[in-house]
């Protein structure tokens, strides 16, 4: 047998291998970081602003322009009600004296309007409460007075990278007020730009309506968000809180509604159901009834609507602690900011939200941080969209990732069992975007798989068939399916080799995924994909006298008088014999397929098989209807396109996953590949791999050849 293989590279391309090529070496040199952050839909806010200076212009963005599109698709939809009498019009008409930033970034800057984005806006608050983290966010030298061309700029994280959003600062307003969101002094104008820039990230204003806080803080971030229930609070709640809050973490909270009838609905003590609020501090007073409250402060991001219990603004428990410690909390009345106790906040507030931070947004004199991985993947239908462990047929072809965890933990283990920590993060890509074509979060988790019965051996980098995943149960896995953006979890496992295979819950759901793992200590982790290589038999030594004469005598009828068959007899021969299978479904050979079967049995070049050659080729057919007939596992004529890799596989052929979404996308047609099809995907195959192995770029190539 001949063998071939190929090492495929960190990223393939379908068609633009050369410029994902080069994307790769501009991340490796630091584009996508904070500093040299990708340019949203390649606009240079430098060169625009200097154009607009230069030529006396206002600039317009002619990307997100302020035309009803902006605003939305369905309740903002153009000429819908809420959007009748809307003006896009720039801080300079709006006041007499406007500014970017006024005594720097405050809480009290952001106060919600028309749009239910509060749990952007809780995010954002948060986001005031460390100068770092904002100037990531929030670019420097941005004002109305120097230089001012009415474009402004804003850098976001998204999906393992940070993008620069340039806008203009034409805002949504009626009757002269902004729409949505506003300071509350009036002529500060850095958030509701901040929420344009944001709302241009993701297609539209209306795509920012409803939200878990954490997606705001991992985007201004690049951090990880961890989430918890405060009916069932760890022990060292109090703690985590404060130590995040010394760190610089972004936290949320919210209450839960139990009915549509909830949301936003404004209980007794004034708290808002469903409503995101951000957590801006802690504090411990001394001598309140002989002992110390631990209270925790709260922001409404409306800017008003206060809790009205025990230690809000008004309480009587103010009275009853020194004056100086009461004069050193700042309360002000109705800024939409208040404290309460811890014990209430358990009690009132249902889900706590903690965005940790990676080393790249941390000081340098950090103690400790996260060792972080990330890979791209997709989950695409046919190919890699398996769905959860509930779909045992096609679990298996989702992407699967391998961790190494090598170190426990320094700290004492509470059980005695040593352990690894460590958190995994599986995120969907750009859905938001979709929500205009009535698309939205897929619900997604990950499963966890223990694999130490192949370690200590060497082994090929395998994707792990059916058969592992009947045999094995998972060892860890997130805690939910859940419609969300991000779905985390924080783990603790012993030392060893581990699989990771995140999916969406139903099969055949699309979607680009990134997988982020932190680790406390060293690990290692690699993408488990197979080795791109053929086995192939080796080619036939036939004579005229091993060709039986039925054989002989069927070709001379076909072939004609010149004894030899061309591409469009090929193609007759071929429709008239599947037709008579009536256990296959078919529409027939093309001329393409049928054109590359002969290419490649031509050995002397005439573009025409003889009788030898298209003897080795009707075996070869007969060779591989009996295997598409084996995969054929429901009988229905088709194969399955999990069923068809199973096929390709036992044919000789290992591909990759991206290799076999290629061929999916090529041969496939609602998830199902017909027998003519399926033949001519293996006469592709055998053809690249037989072609030229010693090609240099024999990688680029056989993408570009099964692309084409």
């Amino acid at each position: 047998k001949k063998h071939f293989s190929v090492t495929p590279p960190v990223m393939y391309a379908f068609g633009g291998i050369a410029a994902r090529i080069q994307t790769q070496r501009l991340q490796a040199e630091g584009m996508g970081s904070n500093e040299q952050a990708v340019r949203l839909f390649n606009q240079d806010y430098e060169a625009l602003k200097q154009q607009c200076l230069e030529s006396g212009r206002l600039f317009e963005d002619p990307c997100f322009p302020a035309e009803p599109p902006s605003l939305g698709f369905k309740e903002l939809a153009p000429h819908s009600s809420k959007t009748r009498g809307v003006e896009w019009m720039r801080p300079t008409e709006l006041t007499d004296d406007p500014q970017f930033i006024v005594g720097g970034a405050t809480r009290t800057d952001i106060c919600q309007g028309a749009l239910g984005d509060c749990w952007l806006l809780a995010a954002i608050a948060s986001l005031t409460l460390n100068d770092i983290l904002l100037h990531r966010v929030v670019p420097h030298g941005q004002s109305f007075q120097d230089d001012y061309a009415g474009i402004f700029h804003f850098q976001f994280w998204q999906f393992g990278e940070w993008v620069d959003v340039v806008i203009d600062d034409r805002l949504p307003a009626k009757d002269g007020e902004l729409m949505f969101v506003h300071s509350a002094e009036g002529n500060e104008f850095w958030s509701a730009l901040i929420e344009k820039a944001y709302a241009k990230l993701n297609g539209s204003y209306e795509a920012l309506s409803g939200g878990s806080t954490t997606e705001g803080f991992e985007d201004f971030t690049g951090g990880v968000a961890e989430m918890y229930e405060l009916r069932k609070p760890p022990r060292d709640l109090y703690k985590i809180i404060g130590k995040a809050l010394e760190r610089g973490s972004l936290l949320g909270c919210s209450i839960d509604i139990t009915s549509a009838f909830d949301m936003e609905a404004v209980t007794f003590k004034k708290l808002v159901k469903g409503h995101a609020y951000s957590v801006t501090g802690l504090r411990q007073v001394g001598n309140y009834q002989g002992q110390m409250e631990k209270l925790i402060r709260i922001r409404n991001p409306w800017g008003q609507v206060e809790w009205t219990g025990a230690w809000s603004d008004n309480s009587r428990e103010w009275d009853e602690i020194d004056p100086s410690e009461r004069e050193d909390l700042h309360l002000k009345m109705e800024d939409g900011e208040f404290w309460m106790s811890f014990q209430e906040f358990l009690r009132q507030f249902s889900r706590l939200e903690i965005c940790n931070l990676t080393p790249d947004a941390l000081s340098a004199d950090a103690a400790s941080f996260w060792n972080t991985i990330k890979f791209h993947g997709t989950w695409r239908r046919g190919s890699t969209a398996g769905g959860c462990r509930n779909h045992p047929n096609t679990f298996w072809i989702n992407p699967q990732y391998k961790i190494t965890l090598l170190e426990e933990d320094d700290d004492d283990p509470e059980d005695d069992e040593v352990a690894c920590s460590f958190l995994v993060a599986l995120m969907q890509k750009d859905r938001r975007r979709y929500r205009r074509h009535g698309q939205d979060m897929h619900t997604i988790g990950f499963a966890i798989y223990e694999v130490k019965e192949l370690s200590g051996r060497p082994r090929p980098n395998i994707h792990l068939k059916k058969d592992f995943f009947l045999a094995h149960s998972s060892c860890a896995r997130s805690e939910t399916f859940i419609n969300l953006r991000e779905v985390s979890s924080r783990l603790r496992l012993p030392p060893g080799e581990y699989l990771i295979v995140p999916s969406t819950f139903e099969p055949s759901k699309e979607a680009d995924f990134v997988l982020r793992v932190f680790t406390e200590k060293q690990s290692e982790t690699e993408e488990l994909d197979d080795e791109i290589s053929a086995n192939l038999e080796d080619e036939e030594e036939i004579t005229e006298d091993d060709i039986d004469d039925s054989f002989k005598s069927l070709f001379a009828q076909l072939a004609g008088e010149d004894m030899e068959i061309s591409v469009h007899e090929l193609r007759t021969i071929l429709n008239r014999v599947v037709s008579k299978h009536k256990d296959l479904k078919t529409d027939g050979f093309s001329m393409e397929s049928c054109r590359t079967m002969v290419n490649l049995m031509d050995k002397d070049g005439s573009a025409r098989l003889g009788l030898m050659e298209f003897q080795i080729l009707w075996n070869k057919i007969r060779k591989w209807l009996v295997l598409f007939r084996q995969f054929d596992l429901d009988k229905s004529g088709a194969m399955s396109s999990y069923e068809m890799r199973l096929a390709v596989e036992s044919a000789g052929f290992k591909l990759d996953n991206k290799l076999n979404q290629i061929l999916v996308a090529r041969y496939a047609e609602n998830e199902a590949v017909d027998f003519d099809n399926f033949i001519c995907c293996l006469v592709k195959l055998e053809t690249m791999f037989s072609t030229s192995p010693s090609l240099p770029s024999r990688l680029q190539w056989l993408y570009l050849t099964m692309c084409g």
